[in-house]
């Protein structure tokens, strides 16, 4: 499968954010000890540094409307929501436990794809590397790791289907708002997205950390720490809109499995903790197999119909072919008919 420069350019730059960025926030979080503020600095940086630069006129990002607006609510809700059961099943299960759950969501996706979103199934290939990328990842867990969960199994368990039911709702929802909702640039979603988000933290962390920040000393290290979790916020917002424009859902969550193990691997390198020679070869075989992982095609029909539609809408509209930087193959999706199950 040969993939053009714009798409690589996404992944790259998406994979290099994501896999530094729980790393710089481990940073951050140490320096200043108030999670949900750290966030909504990252949220509120982001959307203000888009908009400045918008009205320089180094960027080109879109005007505040409310059918945008509306449309990407529920991808910051998300997306918040997210976040939210993540830290909570990590209340009551370990990193590894965690870890194991999520390589296992681009099976679920990959169907969900099939059934809501056009796409054919996994091939043969594509299933092996995606059940091999798995079991990788619990290989690595049982080697390195005490996989467990809190004693109160249904707890611990109950916020694990809990984020694992948002995960998947957060990737398929975002794709399909990313192919729908006609925007101008890629930084129109990172406005909107961010705008949203740092709206809906403010009241949390007022709610949440208004002791911790009273309390906090402002010395360099902090605000020098903070400051780059910002910067790395506005980078990792951009980069994963980009690809998700760029790839389908299941893709970008095996690239977001091959983050993980690239951090973990970061991590091992950079603090105490320490992986085996198993758990180092576990890793490779995760890498090995996200390697192998090709892309499901939309379905023949579906995609040459909304193919030759989007062409002429686009003739008719006067567009260029590259306005979005997405493949022809990637607009066509962006019918709301292709939700409808098959």
């Amino acid at each position: 499968m040969v993939i053009d420069p714009a798409t690589t350019f996404a992944i790259v730059g998406y994979a290099s954010c994501s896999s530094f960025m729980l790393v710089i926030n481990k940073v951050a979080v140490h320096f200043l000890p108030a999670p949900g503020f750290v966030l909504f600095a990252q949220c509120m940086s982001s959307w203000i540094a888009v908009k400045l630069a918008g009205l320089l006129g180094l960027i080109d990002v879109d005007e505040l409307e409310w059918p945008k607006a509306k449309a990407f609510f529920p991808v910051a809700a998300a997306f918040l929501a997210c976040i939210f059961a993540n830290i909570k099943t990590l209340q009551f299960a370990n990193v590894e436990t965690f870890v194991v759950f999520r390589a296992s969501t681009p099976l679920v996706i990959g169907i969900a794809e099939w059934w809501f979103m056009g796409r054919e199934l996994p091939n043969a290939r594509s299933a092996a590397a995606m059940l091999t990328l798995c079991a990788g990842a619990v290989f690595y867990v049982l080697t390195d790791a005490s996989f467990k969960v809190d004693p109160d199994v249904s707890l611990g368990y109950a916020w694990v289907v809990v984020w694992y039911v948002i995960f998947s709702f957060d990737q398929l929802y975002i794709k399909h708002a990313v192919d729908t909702v006609k925007m101008r640039s890629n930084w129109g979603r990172v406005y909107y997205t961010n705008l949203w988000a740092s709206i809906l933290l403010f009241w949390l962390t007022l709610a949440t950390e208004p002791q911790t920040l009273t309390a906090m000393q402002w010395t360099f290290k902090p605000v020098a720490a903070l400051s780059l979790s910002c910067a790395a916020g506005v980078a990792m917002s951009y980069f994963a809109f980009l690809c998700r424009a760029a790839v389908s859902a299941t893709s970008f969550t095996v690239i977001g499995n091959v983050c993980k193990v690239v951090t973990i691997l970061i991590n091992v390198s950079i603090w105490d903790k320490h992986a085996s020679i198993e758990g180092l070869g576990a890793l490779f075989l995760c890498l090995v197999a996200a390697a192998a992982y090709e892309q499901a095609p939309f379905r023949r029909k579906e995609a040459a119909s909304e193919k030759e539609r989007i062409l002429q809408s686009e003739v008719e509209m006067g567009l260029g072919k590259d306005d979005v930087g997405e493949s022809d193959t990637e607009r066509a999706a962006s019918s709301p008919e292709r939700a409808r199950p098959r």
